[in-house]
């Protein structure tokens, strides 16, 4: 009986140093870092969006359950990889070429690019430094003919990117993808 006792109490203070040693290694390289806020700094980057997720509507969703979305992508994630999509940050000026999946409230008419695009320079724009998350939070509206975005960044150490974009003439949606500098990435023709 006491083999017993002293086993599971040694595999509990192992079980509890694993879980103290998993929870430390969240803490991100300090090269990581000073790699993110290089590129925050420098406002000198690109998002390369490898998923749309738009709002799941129940028009969304009916349009992935007869099957015109293509094979392992659902009403909430669209894999976008390999498109020429992209989101860029050059100093001053953001400019975007997004697509959109989801749903337009108003606006829009024939002829029209269905997707997000705008380039300009933001307006109310705010970046903040997470330091116990190790992430930066960017926030600015800017405009494209008559539709309005509000848009929202989370730049993560691990270069994991989030864009969320809030419209006036549509759905909510979010995009998932790398952060890059513009210098390591061939400009797109």
């Amino acid at each position: 009986m006491f083999k017993h006792i002293k086993i599971s109490h040694l595999s509990l203070i192992l079980a509890f140093i694993s879980l103290v040693s998993c929870g430390s290694s969240r803490e991100a390289p300090l090269e990581d870092l000073a790699r993110l806020d290089k590129l925050v700094e420098d406002r000198d980057f690109e998002i390369e969006t490898q998923w749309a997720m738009p709002l799941a509507t129940n028009s969304m969703n009916q349009i992935a359950t007869v099957g015109l979305l293509p094979p392992g992508d659902s009403a909430s994630q669209i894999n976008i990889q390999g498109d020429s999509n992209y989101f860029k940050f050059e100093g001053d000026t953001v400019s975007a070429d997004l697509p959109y999946f989801g749903e337009r409230q108003m606006g829009g008419g024939y002829n029209q690019n269905t997707g997000i695009e705008f380039k300009g320079v933001p307006k109310d724009l705010e970046i903040l430094k997470k330091e116990n998350k190790n992430y930066y939070t960017i926030s600015f509206n800017i405009s494209h003919e008559t539709e309005n975005y509000q848009i929202s960044l989370k730049l993560y150490s691990n270069l994991n990117a989030l864009i969320y974009i809030n419209s006036s003439d549509r759905f909510s949606i979010n995009y998932r993808g790398k952060l890059e500098t513009l210098n390591n990435i061939p400009k797109k023709k």
